[in-house]
């Protein structure tokens, strides 16, 4: 990854840093104080996921690789971690949505559901 591809996901992840944090703009600093290293996390791990997600469409699930004359099929390194990475964010997010008001966890719920399924709806 070059320096400006490293710039580009620091952006993005501050990007995605600041919508969460708008968020809980309501809540006490103690609170928010509290919420920020699940929003660091949650942040990290969902540009994280864009960027599997990203290479997986671009190239597929698997890589071939020759050893002399036979041909080797594996599994991306990838395709290997985007599982546990959404299934982790998953979870992060559902504490950060269980904290919000009633009426933003909804909102917040369908939006975790809809990047969720876009994986699943792409293949």
């Amino acid at each position: 990854m070059d320096i400006s591809e490293q710039l580009e996901r620091e952006k993005k992840i501050k990007s995605e840093i600041n919508r969460l944090k708008k968020l809980y703009k309501d809540l006490s600093k103690d609170k928010a104080k509290v919420l920020e290293g699940l929003i660091k996390d949650a942040a990290f791990m969902r540009i994280t996921l864009d960027e599997f997600r990203e290479v997986l469409i671009r190239h597929g699930t698997t890589e071939i690789f020759k050893q002399g004359k036979q041909e080797i099929k594996v599994e991306r390194h990838e395709s290997k971690l985007y599982l546990p990475y959404i299934q982790k964010y998953s979870q992060v997010m559902k504490q950060l949505i269980d904290l919000l008001p009633p009426e933003e966890q909804k909102k917040e719920a369908d939006a975790l559901t809809e990047f969720v399924n876009r994986r699943k709806n792409r293949k």
